[in-house]
């Protein structure tokens, strides 16, 4: 018997859930790209995709994933030669590194390990060593999806500034843009790259990058056609948003989304992240007094809100989430890069996904099959996370009359 038939819940960090109502808007015909209502509604976009970065800044879009954000990122601001400084803090950092490698630009690295945020004062004195300012960008990721450790990225800025170095501040907000706080102009981010499938609500395929006037001043020697974001940002025909033929029905359900996100606004959005959040880590903290499970991020100041890992110890990892999925219908998402992909090992993480269109009753759901998924499986856990979770949201949620 399998009590998995129903509505499947992808509780995994990208793809999110989309609504409802973006997939009605997505689903139609496509749309004249010459002229009329499409032209409009793409322009209508801009604004509100700056109001949720916190930007006055430029926006270019992109028919691509983040990685193909990251490359774009790197193509419009670096030279072959130039020299980035990544500070690491899980897989996503080493991925944008390896795009920036692969691109012909020099790495150079700090480890933090798999379990901590940037250590602010080892950036800052490698910056301050930096006198001929050979480091052209430091390429800082907000928030790491496979370690879940959420960076200081206005600390990463004070710590440059401190230095008085003039490199780039690029952020990586794949994870967090729409979920975690964060504001780019506010926080003296010159390129912050980002993706439709997480905090946005859309299915994968539109990349999109928000940039500084000093990040346009870098334009390298050559930018490749497709990649540059100078006609993007200041289209002079409407094709050169995209580069060519445009994301027709990716626009449609983006117009529904930042609706939805406008209506809630950002400072709402935030919240309701926060809380969630807080009551899963609560959920998981209880179910670890008797067990193996923990949270991966330590400190509550540098967790996402947008994604939590979980140690539970190999197999439990891998039985557990195959038992969520063809049990419960609920999908938990994999260990990523928490351990070597050939070691048994990885099977020891996990990782929930709450961000973009999530509520107090899917995460409820999902702690519940899980927490049903640890008994049914005989994994040593302390019964109760589903009520201590409970607890943070019914104190958040209140009535104050």
């Amino acid at each position: 018997m399998s009590l998995a038939n129903g509505r499947h819940y992808r509780a995994i960090p990208g793809p999110s859930e989309t609504p409802d109502a973006v997939q009605r808007a997505m689903h139609r015909a496509s749309a004249n790209i010459y002229e009329g209502e499409l032209v409009d509604l793409t322009a209508s976009l801009i604004p509100d995709l700056r109001r949720v970065a916190r930007t006055e800044h430029h926006v270019a879009l992109y028919i691509c994933n983040g990685h193909g954000a990251w490359e774009a990122s790197i193509a419009n601001t670096l030279n072959p030669g130039d020299t980035v400084l990544v500070p690491v803090t899980g897989r996503f950092a080493n991925g944008w590194a390896e795009m920036a490698s692969a691109l012909g630009i020099e790495v150079e690295f700090i480890d933090f390990g798999l379990q901590s945020p940037m250590d602010l004062n080892r950036i800052e004195a490698r910056l301050r060593a930096d006198t001929n300012h050979v480091i052209k960008a430091v390429l800082g990721v907000h928030v790491d999806t496979s370690t879940s450790v959420r960076n200081d990225i206005a600390g990463l800025r004070a710590a440059m500034d401190a230095a008085a170095h003039p490199a780039l501040l690029m952020a990586d907000c794949v994870a967090s843009l729409g979920c975690d706080r964060f504001e780019m102009d506010a926080w003296g981010v010159d390129v912050l790259v980002t993706a439709s499938q997480k905090g946005l609500m859309l299915p994968p395929g539109m990349g999109l990058l928000f940039f500084s006037p000093k990040a346009a001043e870098h334009r390298p020697e050559r930018v490749p056609m497709y990649w540059d974001w100078a006609p993007r940002a200041n289209p002079e025909w409407y094709y050169q948003y995209f580069g060519g033929t445009a994301l027709t029905n990716h626009l449609y359900g983006m117009r529904v989304a930042l609706d939805m996100m406008m209506e809630e606004g950002m400072e709402g959005i935030w919240s309701r992240h926060a809380t969630l959040a807080r009551a899963i880590w609560a959920a998981v903290d209880h179910w670890g007094t008797d067990g193996p499970m923990a949270l991966n991020i330590a400190d509550p100041t540098h967790r996402s809100r947008a994604v939590t890992t979980v140690k539970i110890g190999a197999p439990h990892g891998l039985h557990l989430r195959d038992w969520c999925e063809n049990q419960a219908g609920v999908t938990l998402g994999i260990g990523l890069g928490m351990a070597p992909p050939d070691s048994d090992a990885r099977h020891g993480w996990f990782r929930f996904g709450h961000m973009g269109h999530v509520n107090a009753h899917m995460v409820m759901g999902l702690l519940g099959c899980v927490e049903a998924g640890l008994g049914a499986l005989d994994i040593p856990y302390a019964p109760g996370g589903v009520t201590a979770a409970a607890q943070v949201i019914s104190a958040a949620a209140r009535p104050t009359s």
